[in-house]
């Protein structure tokens, strides 16, 4: 059964973004000549995905104005609210009133290419028919990311941003999942964290411990988390590069070398 339903978490500051996030939500920043987040849109098109959750924090009205009803993409969507800002398990939750299958989330301020990441995600889901698949990658710094514990192709734990000497490995959770409805249950049940806030990790580490199939599955390519402005400039470098608009020689390498380990601070 095709996968319609996708949410995107974009209700986030962007504090690491200021000043620019003062004025923009950090979702509207360019990567060539579009918003990080019609990335991620167009993405989730190719997929056949036609029924997009945005969750929106108050007052971030911007995101709605620029993307309007989803028309110009040939998809439908739904903006919903996260009152507070409460982690990103608290996000996927605000949208579930709303959401009737099995979904896609991808974040709002990621950047991947190819496009084709989330098709093949969703194929592998459909594939396997777990509760939940994890799109991961190896990555350089295990602090920026949830690790995973692999045994075959499941997932036996996972551990948000651990200190390198206790990461269970160098595969990272890189903002990309395929749910089944059973995660809101899980999310229900997820007691806060840092800051008071709740996450995913922890809704996923929820399900692994009830027995749950939780999968996982490498995703080739590029993957760069625009969240700083030097992770907004490797996106914009390695985006005009590919495209033509620039000599490889003018800029450094971003994302994914050719070992599949993806560079975290280049």
């Amino acid at each position: 059964m095709p996968v319609r339903q996708g949410l995107i978490p974009a209700a986030g500051a962007g504090s690491r973004l200021g000043p620019f996030t003062n004025a923009i939500p950090k979702e509207l920043l360019p990567v060539g000549e579009k918003a990080v987040i019609e990335h991620v849109v167009e993405a989730m098109s190719l997929a056949g995905i036609t029924d997009i959750v945005i969750v929106v924090s108050p007052h971030k009205h911007g995101l709605s104005d620029y993307l309007g009803s989803g028309k110009r993409f040939g998809v439908d969507f739904t903006y919903v609210v996260q009152d507070e800002r409460l982690g990103l398990a608290n996000a996927v939750a605000a949208g579930e009133h709303v959401i009737d299958g099995t979904f896609a989330v991808v974040l709002g301020d990621n950047f991947f290419a190819p496009q084709t990441f989330l098709a093949d995600l969703i194929g592998y889901h459909a594939a396997h028919r777990p509760d939940t698949t994890v799109g991961v990658a190896r990555v350089e710094d295990v602090t920026r990311h949830g690790i995973i514990l692999p045994d075959g192709d499941r997932v036996a734990d996972m551990v948000e941003k651990p200190r390198p000497t206790a990461a269970p490995s160098n595969l990272g959770a890189l903002g990309a999942y395929v749910f089944e409805t059973t995660i809101f249950d899980a999310i229900a049940r997820t007691p806060p964290g840092h800051k008071g806030e709740y996450q995913l990790t922890d809704a996923i580490r929820l399900e692994i411990g009830e027995g749950r199939d939780v999968r996982y599955r490498v995703i080739d390519g590029i993957h760069i988390d625009v969240g700083t402005p030097r992770d907004l400039m490797r996106a914009n470098e390695w985006y005009l590069r590919e495209n033509g608009h620039m000599d490889d020689t003018s800029s450094t390498h971003a994302g994914h070398q050719q070992d599949g380990t993806i560079r975290d601070n280049l």
